[in-house]
């Protein structure tokens, strides 16, 4: 019996609130995220994004020149990696991979087609569609 339901959220922490209502913005309006709720002022605020199935949860109180931490990147799952990259490259985002299929060599072959963006608060986000 596993004492877990699942991720919950990943933790986000932008350089002020102007970075994350950019932030907020970009995952709400382009890619069709909700925001759940908000709070604090300033380098105290914070915000939650439903993702679908989890949440990404927003901090405004990173320092400039941060260097990213543990977390590699934020994978959402979609069915559509190809419409959310042209998303992207319209917001001026930096691709890092294009949409790509690539087959995972696992004991069970696992299909996938990807895509990478550097985000409007220089995170890494994966398109992730399992086929």
């Amino acid at each position: 019996m596993s004492l877990l339901k699942g991720l919950h959220h990943a933790a986000l922490r932008c350089c002020g609130k102007e970075e994350m209502e950019r932030v907020i913005t970009f995952y709400c309006d382009v890619l069709g995220m909700k925001r759940l709720r908000s709070w604090g002022e300033g380098t105290s605020a914070g915000s939650m994004l439903d993702t679908g199935n989890g949440v990404i949860e927003l901090f405004a109180d990173a320092e400039p020149g941060r260097k990213p931490g543990q977390v590699d990147h934020i994978a959402l799952a979609t069915d559509k990696v190809d419409e959310c990259m042209a998303a992207c490259v319209k917001e001026g985002l930096q691709v890092l991979m294009a949409p790509t299929d690539i087959v995972v060599p696992s004991e069970i072959p696992y299909p996938l087609r990807i895509a990478f963006v550097k985000g409007k608060a220089g995170e890494i986000i994966e398109f992730f569609d399992e086929k």
